[in-house]
């Protein structure tokens, strides 16, 4: 592979060359192929390379290029585009190819990350703080007026849009409206949230 090329340097190579050569590697020459290898090596490299941004992976797209270069010559259709596009193309969507692999690979790894660091679940102690909440809520609605409390009820345990609340206790829109407003703000007082 340190021959000198039969057709020039890379950047002298003709379209017609190439695709000579090419035929010559789908018949198995090995020769041939040393030839295509040197021509678009440096090519196939320098895409790899702007794409992946690492020498070595690119070092490692390169030669998987290369090599299906050699495997997939047959599939070479010069009415399609020159070789050298042909190459180029294969060796982009191989260095696009490795960066999304890559990444999903340390996506996988910081999920996992923090599946493993997440805080051990306490079962017990997340079931007397919901018995806790649940008594305060019962609590604090307890205080309500019992026209809020039957609004409130209405649209938070049982799903009633404002509309259905008003239809179902019979009371003008903007009457429920404002129940509700005023039930929630004692409601949020009761409770302690703040805004």
């Amino acid at each position: 592979m340190n021959q000198p090329l039969p057709f020039g340097p890379p950047s002298q190579t003709g379209r017609s060359d190439l695709t000579e050569v090419m035929q010559n590697v789908v018949r198995g020459d090995k020769e041939a192929f040393s030839t295509l290898y040197d021509a678009l090596a440096p090519l196939v490299f320098g895409i790899t390379t702007k794409v992946i941004r690492d020498r070595a992976q690119s070092e490692e797209v390169t030669q998987e290029v290369m090599i299906d270069l050699w495997r997939q010559a047959a599939r070479y259709r010069p009415e399609a585009g020159s070789v050298t596009t042909w190459a180029a193309t294969i060796a982009h969507r191989r260095a696009v190819d490795r960066v999304r692999s890559a990444q999903a690979s340390a996506d996988r790894e910081q999920a996992q990350a923090a599946r493993d660091h997440s805080p051990a679940y306490d079962e017990v102690a997340e079931q007397v703080q919901t018995r806790l909440e649940s008594e305060q809520v019962r609590r604090c609605l307890r205080g309500l007026t019992e026209l809020q409390r039957q609004a409130v009820t209405l649209a938070y345990y049982q799903g009633l849009t404002y509309r259905e609340v008003a239809e179902s206790l019979r009371a003008p829109l903007p009457t429920i409206k404002t129940r509700m407003r005023d039930g929630l703000i004692r409601l949020r007082d009761c409770m302690g949230v703040t805004t």
